[in-house]
């Protein structure tokens, strides 16, 4: 399932150096180091190069894309956690965001309606959920599921690419 991590070698191509975005997780690291919490590698490494940065926002069938912010916000959950955002819907109702802790590995996180005061009957808003365990995890099982959807709505499209296959072969086959 997610043995292709590692080096976002499943992408191909990284195209060249984002100079906008560099200077913004630069400055980023620089807020960052000031608590004590580091970006992780693997998220300077995807949006740093133009051939990796917008291909999320490319494939999201839901019209997801990319927010890069410059500075941290505070956990509302835990003192002394960072959120970074990195991700947001096209109408800001779910958000992307890395879940920083001093001395921790970096894990993803998302959140429905967290950076809006609305009035929200729902019981899941506002609440944070992990959802994977590294920035590339997230970006991988984004990328090959978005993938998916596309292709099985595709009426041409023929059969599911191995690639994709071997991803959806991870879940267990529901009873008959």
């Amino acid at each position: 399932m997610l043995d292709a991590l590692g080096g976002f070698r499943w992408l191909g191509d990284r195209g060249q150096r984002n100079a906008g975005n560099v200077d913004l997780l630069t400055r980023l690291e620089m807020s960052l180091t000031a608590v004590g919490v580091a970006l992780p590698d693997d998220f300077i490494e995807f949006y740093s190069w133009d051939g990796w940065a917008a291909e999320l926002d490319t494939v999201s069938v839901t019209g997801c894309w990319t927010r890069l912010r410059p500075l941290p916000t505070f956990s509302p959950v835990e003192p002394g956690a960072f959120l970074v955002r990195f991700m947001s819907d096209q109408q800001d109702c779910v958000t992307w965001y890395l879940y920083l802790r001093r001395g921790e590995p970096a894990f993803v996180v998302h959140a429905y309606g967290l950076d809006f005061d609305y009035d929200d009957d729902d019981e899941d808003f506002g609440v944070i959920y992990r959802c994977a365990s590294s920035f590339e995890e997230f970006a991988y099982r984004f990328w090959v599921e978005n993938r998916i959807w596309r292709h099985l709505h595709d009426p041409d499209a023929g059969p599911l690419p191995p690639r994709l296959a071997g991803y959806l072969a991870h879940y267990p086959q529901p009873a008959s």
